[in-house]
């Protein structure tokens, strides 16, 4: 009987040293990479996470029949320049009023956007009414056709915004005030008084459609005629404040405000006691609220 040969196993195969290596090399390439990769992506998002955002500055301008105001504001309300003014030139066209502001903010720092306060009817950054501006002697001043025309839908905002390059928003200088001193609770009311009145309404910090309120009926004549600068300098100061506590029963009997604030340049006349619901505030809010204009309308 023949002999078999036994059959040989054939034997584990082994892994090239060389493969092996290159294999670990790889993989350890491939951590070290990855690990750098990620390390590199971690520190990018930690000092974008570090970066301050950017900060916004404002230029607020403050519209009045006796003064143009200005300055550039900060993120957090805070003038970056000092207020800068000049008397308001008469009579004043649209066009015109345009031309001063620009040589009015040229000395202020830059800026990337722009509120507005006028003291008239706005809707939409048009001028529906412009009561100190048409007539060429100013306030009180006999109105002439050509200026009630050129006044008359006027678009401040949009030429605002084309004269600086920027974003503009345009609103009534007592909404601009009242934006930077109401509390953001409940039904709260504005009154300026200055050249003439001015009127706001806020309810839970929202600046609601603007109403010409002094133009309504008061005594013998309106808020504008009974309460503004004319009335006060003919009775005298004293008579002139018992006349604005009147005005401001009428004004809480017909709107049932949570709180009033009284600014403008003649709340600095106001010497005699308030009612608790109602706060003097500082005139220059006509110009700090240009920031918060942005943050109480759409």
């Amino acid at each position: 009987m023949a002999t078999q040969t036994p059959r040989s196993t054939p034997p584990a195969r082994v892994a090239s040293p060389t493969r092996a290596a290159a294999a670990r090399q790889r993989t350890a390439t491939g951590n070290t990479t990855g690990t750098a990769a990620g390390t590199a992506a971690g520190t990018s998002r930690r000092r974008q996470a570090a970066s301050p955002p950017k900060t916004v500055s404002t230029l607020a301008i403050d519209i009045g029949g006796t003064g143009l105001k200005a300055s550039v504001l900060d993120h957090t309300g805070h003038m970056e320049h000092d207020r800068v003014r000049i008397a308001t030139p008469y009579p004043l066209s649209p066009q015109k009023l345009i031309t001063v502001l620009e040589d009015l903010v040229k000395p202020l720092p830059p800026f990337d956007r722009v509120s507005a306060g006028f003291p008239g009817m706005v809707r939409n950054g048009h001028i529906l009414s412009a009561p100190h501006f048409v007539s060429p002697d100013g306030p009180g001043g006999k109105p002439i056709g050509k200026l009630v025309e050129a006044w008359g839908r006027f678009d401040l905002q949009s030429e605002l915004a084309r004269a600086t390059g920027k974003p503009t928003k345009v609103a009534n200088d007592a909404d601009l005030q009242g934006a930077a001193v109401v509390a953001g609770k409940g039904f709260e009311a504005v009154l300026t008084l200055g050249t003439g009145v001015g009127t706001a309404f806020f309810l839970e910090g929202h600046l609601l459609p603007h109403f010409e309120f002094a133009h309504t009926p008061f005594r013998k004549g309106t808020y504008n005629d009974q309460l503004g600068e004319a009335t006060r300098h003919a009775l005298g100061t004293k008579k002139w404040q018992k006349r604005v506590l009147e005005a401001i029963d009428a004004f809480r009997a017909l709107t049932f405000f949570d709180h009033c604030y009284i600014g403008g340049g003649n709340s600095t006349r106001i010497t005699i006691d308030l009612p608790a619901d109602v706060s003097l505030v500082d005139n220059n809010a006509g110009i700090l609220g240009g920031i918060k204009l942005w943050d109480r309308t759409p």
